[in-house]
């Protein structure tokens, strides 16, 4: 028999419950995840990109336990999460090998979940892989019509062949051009792309000049042209703030020196394990850089040494709190760790856009 005396006594518990504590417990976390509106409109304005909601997004603790895997449109909202700390990632479309006309956009943040509490997530809709187009010589093509360029990249190998129009597309990255003709093969230039970057590559015959290097922005991507004679050397990616090495790239360039990398100043006050990321600080002989402005969280960064000079009195945070979030442009030396990390130490330069 029911006992609907229970009644009254339940619903008056569930009106005594905050709704939000109700579904969400104090031990759990709220997460909020939505795209930057006006990142998405300016994309959308000079490209043709895909709705939002058929994105797809994965939250993944740093644990590797997957809270969401799906459609962005079919994620509740909020998403509840153990405290701790997640990867949120959102694409366009799966980017797992190199592809023709496959421009993908999204977004890759870490997220630091807190019990009770709701962190709100800003994604930005932007290109994330890139892209590269080619074009032959003339004279290349008169001594073999069917020559081509083999494209080799982390993800695997993509020939690109004479008469190609379209755009090949890459994770970010180093690459490698190989130009294959009927009797030889001759190793062209390696690159590191970056993301939102079209390389146009001209393959010029090895008895014409190659011209010069010209960089043109337009409003949603970079775009890069240059010109390519077999067995002549490229100019070196990092060499000038031009072709900066971003942070991720630069996490990888242990050794390289005298080299330009570019990133969002988030944090200082290292530690072998920590690291301050709002003021005020107390040390004046290093600072974090990242590369997204906001990030809290040591995980994919570079650690920076500032030497006694000018360049520590214009960036130190003590000085200068106003400098965090700022993004950077420094020359330096990539080093394998620093206070932990991959760093950039004996900087002999910077400039702040």
């Amino acid at each position: 028999m029911k006992n609907y005396n229970l009644l009254p006594v339940l619903l008056a518990a569930c009106m005594s419950i905050n709704a939000c504590d109700y579904f969400f417990p104090e031990e759990e976390g709220r997460m909020t995840v939505y795209f930057s509106r006006d990142s998405y409109l300016a994309t959308k304005a000079s490209e043709t990109v895909p709705d939002t909601n058929s994105f797809i997004l994965s939250v993944t603790g740093s644990n590797g336990t997957v809270v969401y895997e799906g459609l962005y449109g079919q994620a509740p909202q909020p998403i509840l999460a153990s405290p701790g700390t997640y990867n949120v990632k959102v694409c366009s479309s799966v980017n797992d090998a190199p592809a023709y006309s496959n421009p993908v956009y999204g977004d890759e943040q870490t997220v630091v979940v807190e019990s009770g509490k709701e962190t709100v997530t800003r994604l930005f809709c932007q290109q994330v892989n890139s892209g590269v187009n080619i074009s032959f010589d003339p004279a290349i093509l008169s001594r073999d019509a069917g020559a081509s360029v083999s494209i080799n990249s982390s993800q695997g190998m993509l020939i690109y062949p004479a008469g190609e129009t379209r755009t090949a597309y890459f994770a970010p990255g180093a690459v490698q051009f190989v130009l294959n003709m009927e009797d030889r093969t001759i190793p062209l230039l390696e690159r590191v792309l970056r993301a939102r970057e079209i390389l146009c590559l001209n393959v010029h015959a090895p008895s014409v000049t190659a011209g010069g290097v010209s960089v043109s922005v337009d409003t949603s991507r970079i775009w890069t042209s240059e010109d390519v004679t077999p067995g002549e050397p490229g100019a070196q990616t990092g060499a000038d703030m031009a072709s900066a090495l971003d942070v991720g790239t630069a996490r990888q360039g242990a050794g390289l020196r005298d080299v330009w990398v570019y990133g969002y100043i988030v944090g200082g006050d290292l530690s072998s394990s920590k690291a301050s990321y709002s003021p005020p600080f107390s040390s004046r002989t290093n600072i974090l850089l990242s590369s997204k402005a906001g990030v809290q969280s040591r995980e994919g960064c570079l650690s920076v040494q500032l030497q006694q000079g000018d360049i520590r009195d214009a960036l130190n945070l003590v000085d200068n709190p106003g400098l965090l979030g700022r993004q950077v442009f420094l020359k330096g030396n990539i080093v394998a760790s620093y206070y932990g990390l991959p760093g950039l130490q004996g900087l002999v330069e910077y400039a702040l856009p």
